[in-house]
């Protein structure tokens, strides 16, 4: 496509982009992102449950589910299958870790070594981004 189709004039001579014709690519960018986090996250989980339920303080077969739910639903995010469904169910587990870190173990927003919620704020607002425009275009069953 040429360049001139995507640049338009503004108000007061400025160049605005056109690219909202990339819009679904980008949602496919953000859709592989949030999913390769989440899937190495459940994956490393699912490897040591013992070790990760001390960490965590939880149940190991807490914490097994967990593991679980998290590479499925990556799984899931990154194909394009359910993507709505999902995507909430990966919100909500970061939000379990958001309250665990606030509540139980007092983690700042930024923590120490960078262990606060700062993360799993982005991803939630990442994932929610993808729960409302459905996956974008390019998914298999939304």
């Amino acid at each position: 496509m040429a360049v001139r189709h995507m640049v338009r004039r503004a108000k007061g001579g400025r160049l605005v982009f056109h690219l909202t014709q990339f819009t679904d690519v980008g949602l496919l960018l953000l859709r592989l992102m949030v999913g390769v986090v989440f899937f190495t996250s459940g994956w490393n989980t699912l490897k040591d449950p013992e070790a990760r339920s001390k960490n965590i303080e939880m149940s190991r077969p807490f914490t097994i589910f967990l593991g679980a739910a998290e590479a499925l639903g990556a799984l899931a995010l990154i194909v394009g299958i359910l993507t709505q469904l999902a995507g909430i169910g990966l919100m909500l587990i970061s939000l379990g870790a958001i309250w665990k870190k606030i509540a139980a173990w007092r983690t700042g927003f930024w923590g120490e070594n960078a262990a606060g919620w700062h993360y799993d704020l982005m991803l939630i607002l990442m994932t929610a981004v993808i729960v409302a425009a459905d996956g974008g275009r390019y998914v298999l069953m939304p």
